[in-house]
């Protein structure tokens, strides 16, 4: 008898380069190994206590299905939000809730492509696009940017000999998810005018936008939504923002009426995102400024102490991230997926090893990113101590093999 088999679509989906290596940390820990995840972006920062509060006294029951688009409430949250952000033109009706910011990746791709277009982004990039490109028959386009320019874009004619006739958009992330570089007013304003000058739509993934160094400015495609409505769509989080990474809840920002009234229909067919989670998260309005001040001012000692650390060890090479909690960081090593796989196999220090990403995985060009890692610094000061510790002797014992 002939095993049936998948489709030939499914094999397609590459693994996370984030929790590929999950199997082997975990091993480790059964040996009794301390492991620092520096490889996935899961805050240690507590969430707020106003949203704790809601599970602590929680009386629904049962609980019900929410509403497809999102709880009204929650809505409402979402849209003082934006408003405190300077953008009082954002209304309910131009939300559409996600389960997570990973569902407004897909639901974005498939509501601007047919089978086989094209969306323009820029590499390294969040890993999860290259899943969800291929879930939805979508082609990624890289456009290379490099770590001596702190990840920056590139020329506007660069970008422009990427376009295509099956080019729909470009996909950007800002602050970036990986490379933690907060993109200019100019860099933002080029983006906009290419695709209107092409009839693109332009994404903008924003989750991290609260989080952002040395005074810089980010610059959101709110800014450019009014003038541009049908163009313009917002992919954002709360994972990150509130520190609840594991309440999924995500969102589209849109303008535009027949991508909004889409992606609703899409979400009737999954019925909702989690009840008990929207009444957590609705709670957002009750977070002081306090709380996000002192956020702040953590994950940026942090990046300081990062960056100090590694830059001081022999044939490391980063750049200073901007933004978000990530950094790409080049490693004196022919092949990181190999070191990474080490790490957690053979190596420990002081009875303790470290989980990194590597950062093939972030690239759609084949060969790019192999001897480079991703480092989400979201651990405290003093793990981080130790991380880094860890990995300069990792890396004179690796390279002594």
């Amino acid at each position: 008898m002939k095993n049936i088999k998948v489709s030939g679509r499914l094999l397609e989906v590459p693994a996370s380069p984030i929790r590929k290596l999950v199997p082997y940390a975990t091993a480790a820990k059964k040996r009794g190994i301390k492991v620092y995840h520096l490889n996935i972006g899961d805050p240690d920062i507590k969430t707020p206590e106003v949203m704790i509060d809601v599970l602590k006294n929680w009386k629904d029951n049962p609980i019900a299905y929410g509403q497809s688009q999102g709880q009204p409430k929650f809505l409402e949250s979402l849209v003082g939000y934006y408003k405190k952000l300077g953008y009082s033109f954002v209304e309910s009706k131009n939300i559409q809730v996600t389960t997570g910011g990973s569902e407004a990746i897909s639901m974005a791709l498939f509501a601007v492509c047919a089978p086989g277009e094209e969306v323009i982004t820029f590499e390294p990039y969040y890993a999860n696009y290259n899943s969800y490109s291929k879930i939805n028959g979508v082609k990624i386009v890289p456009v290379l940017t490099k770590g001596e320019t702190g990840f920056h874009l590139p020329d506007r004619k660069v970008i422009e000999k990427k376009i295509g006739k099956k080019t729909k958009a470009i996909l950007i992330c800002n602050p970036s998810n990986p490379t933690g570089t907060v993109y200019t007013k100019e860099e933002m304003e080029m983006l906009v005018s290419i695709c209107v000058k092409n009839n693109l739509f332009l994404i903008s993934d924003e989750v991290y936008r609260e989080f952002v160094y040395d005074g810089k400015k980010y610059f959101s495609i709110l800014e450019y939504m009014k003038k541009y409505p049908d163009k313009m769509i917002l992919l954002d989080s709360l994972s990150k923002r509130y520190s609840l990474c594991g309440a999924r809840l995500g969102m589209i920002v849109s303008l535009n009426k027949d991508l909004t009234d889409g992606v609703l229909r899409m979400a009737q067919g999954r019925l909702s995102s989690g009840y008990v989670d929207q009444a957590m998260a609705e709670k957002l309005t009750e977070v002081d400024d306090s709380y996000f001040k002192a956020v702040h001012r953590e994950y940026q000692t942090r990046r300081d102490l990062l960056y100090k650390g590694l830059k001081s060890i022999p044939g490391v090479y980063l750049e200073k991230p901007e933004g978000a909690f990530y950094t790409i960081v080049k490693l004196p090593v022919k092949d990181s997926e190999d070191f990474c796989q080490w790490l957690l196999e053979k190596f420990s220090y002081k009875n303790g090893t470290v989980m990194v990403a590597p950062a093939a995985g972030f690239y759609g060009t084949p060969g790019m990113g192999k001897n480079e890692v991703r480092i989400a610094y979201v651990l405290n000061v003093q793990d981080l101590e130790k991380a880094i510790e860890i990995i300069a002797h990792a890396l004179v014992e690796y390279n002594r093999k």
